[in-house]
């Protein structure tokens, strides 16, 4: 058990430093969002558009982008590699509304202080972040609905 902590631990690290320079590598400067908590959920888009499920797809498939592959399943995609550190992603749509996923995704150690999932769209009071990267979320907002948009539809 401690071993696979470990191994996780590496892999979110690793996870979280790739998806961090990605953000600055497409040369744009992402602003945290305001947002507000409401039980288990955001229950409002966190941009002014809903998100769009083919982009959200690929943002989640991308290995450099969202990485969600590196510790989740989700068989629907045919991607090889796919992680097994957390929950398989394919029902999660009948068991999340879009509100409780938008939360998960944005920061869930705000649920669950223990978890391995690094914060998509959180800057403040993160460690082991490169300066250069320190004032960036890992998505926009809109990269957020994306994904949102993409997992309520995974409904197995």
């Amino acid at each position: 058990m401690r071993r696979r902590l470990a191994v996780a631990t590496l892999v979110a690290a690793a996870v979280a430093s790739t998806m961090a320079g990605q953000v600055l590598s497409q040369d744009r400067t992402a602003v945290v969002a305001a947002y507000t908590v409401v039980g288990d959920q955001i229950p409002y888009l966190l941009s002014g558009n809903p998100g769009d499920t083919g982009r959200g797809r690929r943002i989640l498939v991308d290995r450099e982008i969202g990485n969600c592959l590196a510790c989740h399943k989700v068989a629907e995609t045919g991607e090889p590699f796919q992680g097994d550190l957390g929950p398989d992603l394919g029902n999660i749509g009948r068991r999340l509304t879009a509100g409780q996923i938008r939360f998960r995704l944005v920061d869930l150690s705000r649920l669950n202080p223990t978890t391995l999932m690094p914060p998509y769209h959180r800057v403040e009071g993160l460690t082991r972040v490169a300066t250069k990267y320190a004032d960036n979320p890992v998505l926009t907002a809109q990269e957020i609905e994306d994904v949102v948009a993409y997992l309520t539809t995974l409904r197995q």
